[in-house]
């Protein structure tokens, strides 16, 4: 047999496709969207719903673009019959990941161009779903507890509306700002595991909602989007910051993982999470509470010390989500909010100038083998 090409584990460092949408530059340490700095915007005042049209349109919109686009937005903000019934048949007990998998996935079949894969019903259909994303996810935490749903306003922003429809009364102006900033800061970055599965999907020529329901089912696992919850449960392990070395020093001698920390493809450090920092701090200011974020800092100074390992975005945001009485099963939930404008942006890129990605993989299994008849094996 001849020689095995070389494999990297993971894919790591390997280049599976070309994109315009985004890229992390790792000399400068920088997310780049669509050419813009991902830290720009989010300081320079964006609000979510422009990063989610410059992700569909390839820039960012005038005012009148922007006007239009949130006023699509307005209009899509209902739920189908079909998927309003399967949001209140689900158990109590079902995980808000799994249930909007499936709502995501059904809302689908209740699509009238679910089958149309041209790049204008893509992006019509990337707009129903930013729309009802998160309509089904409140929708669904509200059933749970036993809840009727909470409507969205026309007046509100996505950001300050998913805050709004998860509580019933009018979000303080520090946590629609910490919302809007996670929103963007979550809404695309490159070729990570969910977005190169929906590609995967898409380029089959699977339909939006296809794709963007194995995005969802991607992002779930804990090694992914699933992150931030772990790491909110391993804060409330180590309880006050007091706690908080020792933990890491015995969790590092154990060889535990400790979520929140390290990234494959930044070496100096996550660039998102200053951002997250800031917002999670004025959150802490408002509300009064800064145990998770002091544990977060200690943690942090010490797998620096320790490591040289740096916190990813997972970890501010868990705090700062906490922080804002946001349940710990909705963390992921609220990034699906946010990364399916990325998803979308993917999808129709794919579909755009399409090949089935089919990579080839080294056989490591047995060779030669005979067949024998059952009765005598």
């Amino acid at each position: 047999m001849s020689e095995a090409p070389t494999y990297s584990p993971g894919l790591a460092g390997v280049i599976a496709g070309e994109s315009a949408i985004s890229c992390i530059d790792v000399e400068r340490n920088k997310l780049n969207m669509r050419g813009y700095d991902l830290v720009d915007l989010t300081e320079g005042g964006a609000s979510f719903e422009e990063v989610a049209y410059l992700l569909l349109h390839d820039d960012l919109p005038n005012a009148g673009q922007l006007a239009a686009f949130c006023d699509a937005l307005i209009v899509e903000r209902h739920l189908p019959d079909p998927v309003i019934q399967l949001i209140n048949a689900a158990p109590k007990s079902a995980h808000p990941m799994a249930l909007l998998r499936t709502a995501v996935s059904s809302l689908g079949y209740c699509d009238i161009e679910a089958e149309d894969n041209s790049h204008e019903a893509n992006v019509r259909k990337a707009v129903r779903l930013l729309a009802k994303v998160p309509l089904a996810i409140a929708a669904g935490h509200r059933n749970a507890q036993g809840l009727e749903p909470v409507e969205p306003r026309d007046d509100l922003g996505l950001a300050a509306n998913l805050l709004y429809m998860l509580r019933g009364e009018d979000p303080q102006l520090y946590a629609v700002d910490a919302m809007n900033v996670s929103l963007i800061l979550y809404s695309e970055h490159g070729y990570n595991a969910s977005t190169f599965a929906a590609r995967v999907a898409a380029s089959t020529l699977a339909d939006m909602h296809a794709a963007i329901t194995v995005g969802v089912a991607t992002l779930g696992g804990p090694l992914h989007g699933g992150a931030n919850e772990a790491a909110m449960e391993m804060m409330l392990e180590i309880g006050t910051p007091d706690n908080a070395r020792a933990w890491v020093m015995d969790a590092l001698e154990s060889k535990r993982k400790i979520m929140g920390f390290g990234h494959r493809e930044y070496k100096s450090g996550d660039s998102r999470v200053p951002a997250m920092k800031q917002a999670g701090q004025l959150v802490s200011e408002a509300t009064g509470e800064d145990r998770w974020r002091q544990i977060a800092e200690i943690a942090e100074e010490t797998m620096l010390s320790e490591k040289g390992i740096f916190p990813n975005l997972d970890l501010p945001c868990a705090y700062t989500y906490y922080g804002l009485d946001i349940p710990i099963p909705l963390f992921t939930p609220i990034f699906v909010a946010s990364r399916v404008s990325g998803w979308a942006a993917h999808v129709i890129e794919q579909q755009d100038n399409n090949r089935l990605i089919r990579p080839n993989h080294n056989y490591t299994g047995p060779v030669g083998r005979t067949f024998k008849p059952v009765d005598q094996r």
